[in-house]
């Protein structure tokens, strides 16, 4: 079996210049082949909200998984949250995947700030948003976790698959490890080196049977900003202009914390496989171009790139 194929929807402010172009690019990677398009959030720059870009994408597409990479729920009220997840899941006939995260020191204490929600026991609060999420679309009328706690519930919309759409962590800190193993349904980091993907996917599945689940239980799955070109180093000073663009910082440091790739068609396939041999399952490409029309050219790129087998262990 080849690995999976996803891409992230363009997040630059390009899309601005007309905002439905991003419904196109998601019905144009379907018709290319890949088996996923993603949608990412931040209250941190304008760009189409992910839960509406995902509404509007699961009507116009048939076979795709349509995913949150990542989702940030504390910016939600929980119980809307899940109505509108399960809504999704519903228009998509099970489709939807939503990976979670709890956002980056020095970067989203302001998204919490204005979502009125303290910083403090932010990873308790997503794994109780995250249980709550399951104990509605259940049919539960009560929650009582750490953070969270909520009687009399309303009845809520129910999801469309029994037990709610796959819920992902994105993160690889050891607790991340050991809670992705523990209480999630698939895993969405980006380290640098393949090696520590490995072994952090060795974590998750030995926390996964601690906690008396199968290994099969946690999806593995990567994420990866990649540009295909033939001039290596013209696509490093891109990936250099893309990172300062994105996050105020240069290449040099960013590549020391996610995992990026600017070659040709055979270089980004030989990074990925090496990533497939280290357990990777599903990747989904982040496409470090500057401008829609650049994506939609990069987007035909990768899709013909080999994909790699995936790796049993």
């Amino acid at each position: 079996m080849n690995t999976r194929l996803g891409v992230l929807l363009p997040t630059n402010h390009s899309q601005w210049n007309d905002a439905r172009r991003l419904v196109d690019f998601g019905v144009r990677a379907e018709r290319l082949g890949y088996d996923s398009v993603w949608a990412n959030d931040t209250l941190l720059g304008a760009r189409v909200e992910p839960l509406a870009m995902l509404a509007a994408l699961a009507p116009v597409t048939e076979r795709v998984t349509l995913g949150t990479a990542a989702l940030l729920p504390a910016f939600r009220r929980p119980v809307m949250a899940a109505q509108e997840l399960a809504s999704i899941d519903h228009l998509s006939a099970g489709r939807l995947v939503v990976t979670v995260g709890a956002g980056f020191p020095g970067r989203s204490e302001v998204e919490y700030a204005v979502s009125e929600v303290p910083w403090a026991r932010r990873f308790g609060r997503l794994d109780d948003t995250v249980a709550l999420w399951r104990a509605l679309w259940a049919g539960e009328r009560a929650f009582h976790g750490k953070v969270l706690r909520f009687d009399g519930l309303p009845e809520s919309t129910p999801s469309y698959r029994p037990g709610g759409p796959p819920i992902w962590l994105g993160g690889a800190s050891p607790s991340a490890l050991e809670r992705t193993g523990r209480l999630y349904d698939g895993w969405l980091p980006y380290p640098p080196d393949p090696a520590d993907y490995h072994e952090g996917l060795r974590t998750v599945r030995r926390a996964a049977g601690a906690a008396g689940r199968p290994a099969a239980a946690v999806t593995p799955a990567l994420f990866v900003t990649v540009l295909v070109t033939d001039d290596v180093e013209r696509g490093e000073r891109e990936l250099d202009a893309y990172c300062r663009a994105t996050y105020g910082l240069p290449y040099e440091t960013v590549r020391t914390i996610q995992v990026m790739v600017a070659g040709s068609a055979e270089q980004v396939a030989a990074t990925l496989n090496r990533y497939a041999e280290a357990g990777a399952e599903h990747v989904v490409c982040r496409i470090a171009a500057p401008a829609l029309d650049a994506q939609l050219d990069q987007l035909e790129l990768i899709a013909g790139i080999d994909r790699p087998a995936t790796v049993s262990r």
